[in-house]
């Protein structure tokens, strides 16, 4: 063999070769391949070549390999932080769209109860505004009650003026039409007791000489008529 073709096979096999041999323990330092130099041994044993060709290639496909094998782990690594980092989020959003649910029940809870508050108001409303109502009812019925008691009395009073000739003037009015007519009929009643109390003895007085032989009435009313009589007059 050519010294030139010589030193084109060992420099396929460089140092970086060797060193792959050893990182991959397929080579201690001490056990590193050693070609002869060129006037020791010229011709390098031929079994070598292949060998050396295949742990070279092997060793850097496993380089290859482990180097892509941690490129992937680390991928991993990255896929599984993201993975935890999404469920972190995910169980925050869980808390939260419960914590949500709960403020949207409680929410919900006190509308309810709003509502419930605004119909009893709603209803005691209603209540009340029958009430005014019914109230305003009566105060009309009464009105017009005490309207028609006012007219009677008056009517009366009247009447009683006309028979008896004798009319009254309040000393202390008190602004009600309806207790003032009042008034007036009483200042008449006590007037016509008193006449007829007056004329109830005179006539108890008189009665034995008209009428000896007969019993006294009991009644005023009687007394009176029994003198008022047209066979009394005559």
């Amino acid at each position: 063999m050519a010294a030139e073709d010589l030193e084109w096979e060992r420099s396929k096999i460089s140092n970086q070769d060797l060193n792959t041999l050893k990182r991959l323990g397929l080579m201690k330092k001490e056990d590193a391949i050693r070609f002869p130099s060129e006037e020791s041994y010229p011709n390098p044993p031929m079994e070598y070549r292949p060998m050396i060709k295949d742990l070279i290639r092997i060793g850097s496909q496993f380089i290859g390999y482990r180097e892509y094998a941690s490129k992937t782990e680390e991928k991993l690594a990255e896929a599984n932080n993201r993975a935890d980092a999404l469920i972190q989020k995910l169980e925050q959003s869980e808390a939260a769209r419960q914590k949500a649910e709960l403020v949207a029940s409680d929410a919900k809870a006190e509308a309810d109860e709003a509502k419930a508050k605004v119909a009893s108001v709603e209803e005691l409303q209603k209540r009340l505004e029958d009430a005014e109502s019914a109230l305003n009812e009566h105060k009309t019925a009464q009105a017009a009650r005490e309207e028609g008691i006012l007219k009677r009395l008056k009517s009366q009073i009247r009447r009683t003026e006309t028979q008896t000739n004798q009319g009254f003037d309040l000393e202390n009015p008190v602004d009600d039409p309806l207790l003032d007519t009042l008034s007036y009929l009483e200042l008449h009643g006590s007037e016509i007791r008193e006449g007829v109390s007056n004329a109830s003895a005179g006539l108890s007085t008189l009665f034995p000489y008209f009428f000896p032989k007969k019993e006294e009435p009991p009644t005023f009313l009687a007394l009176a008529k029994s003198f008022n009589s047209s066979k009394t007059l005559d």
